[in-house]
């Protein structure tokens, strides 16, 4: 699995290179970096979309610290969010809170505020895969306005 590793940290150095080009991806996704709210962002990949011109599909990686959340935001486009370890509770505005575990997923419209992302355990680290749909020149996140 070694070469699979080198293909992951490769896609993870273009998707960095790619965000930077695109004007503004980077700024809530920067490659193994954190947020303001601390939670670890690593890019994965980031792919143009032929049936979909001027759109790109992006994947990464969010962790979460024990207890560790992200402030409200929205995203332009679609996301899609997988959780790959931990517990994560999620609210999207108007709808409960519901909190997910490994193998679970959700859905976020664009435009949508997601006003609750955090870790639901003060004790165990929390991942979640996103894949997300944006415009070329979009960023990923943007934060709500307070």
């Amino acid at each position: 699995m070694k070469s699979r590793s080198i293909v992951v940290r490769a896609a993870a150095a273009a998707f960095g290179l790619a965000a930077l080009a695109g004007g503004g991806i980077v700024q809530a996704h920067d490659s193994d970096a954190s947020s303001a709210a601390g939670e670890k962002i690593t890019p994965v990949l980031k792919q143009a979309i032929p049936e979909a011109p001027g759109k790109n599909v992006l994947m990464a990686t969010v962790t979460f610290a024990p207890g560790q959340n992200s402030d409200p935001h929205m995203h332009p486009g679609s996301i899609f969010a997988y959780v790959t370890q931990g517990h994560i509770e999620s609210q999207l505005e108007g709808s409960p809170a519901h909190v997910y575990g490994p193998g679970e997923a959700w859905y976020e419209p664009p435009g949508a505020h997601h006003i609750v992302a955090r870790n639901a355990s003060a004790t165990e680290p929390a991942q979640i895969l996103v894949f997300a749909i944006a415009g070329e020149h979009d960023p990923i996140k943007k934060p709500l306005p307070r």
